[in-house]
């Protein structure tokens, strides 16, 4: 049986900083990699201001900054934002309010690749992440 989303939250602890010995995406050898939270990307996001457009990119380099880290990873930034925006989505179909949950629309747009993923019809997520302005 599949973890739910509350237990992928749960399931990463403590931030990771790892030194690359080979090149990782955007990340070169000897540089630092973060690997984040999905509790910390929740706590980012839920610190953005109402109608702030984030990108992926910026929520990477404010985290590296924060760890004193060169970059923070791509695939697990990404992986933790749909944790964080399925727990949300989970949320609000049990009945929190939106305004109660996570605002995981603010890092996403019209061509995200995340968007075409979330349990959420992407006209739903969009239409709360326009309310907003």
């Amino acid at each position: 049986m599949s973890k739910s989303w509350r237990e992928k939250f749960e399931t990463r602890k403590e931030p990771e900083l790892k030194k690359l010995e080979k090149a990782f995406a955007d990340i070169s050898v000897g540089q630092t990699m973060l690997i984040s939270t999905p509790a910390e990307i929740d706590e980012y996001l839920r610190h953005t201001k109402k109608g702030e457009r984030l990108s992926i990119s910026k929520i990477r380099t404010d985290l590296a900054k924060k760890h004193g880290a060169d970059k923070t990873c791509p695939v697990t930034t990404g992986i933790f934002l749909r944790i964080v925006s399925e727990l949300a989505i989970e949320q609000i179909a049990q009945g929190t309010s939106v305004d109660k949950v996570t605002p995981f629309w603010r890092a996403l747009d019209e061509g995200s690749p995340l968007l075409k993923k979330l349990s959420m019809p992407a006209q739903s997520v969009l239409k709360i992440k326009n309310s907003e302005f």
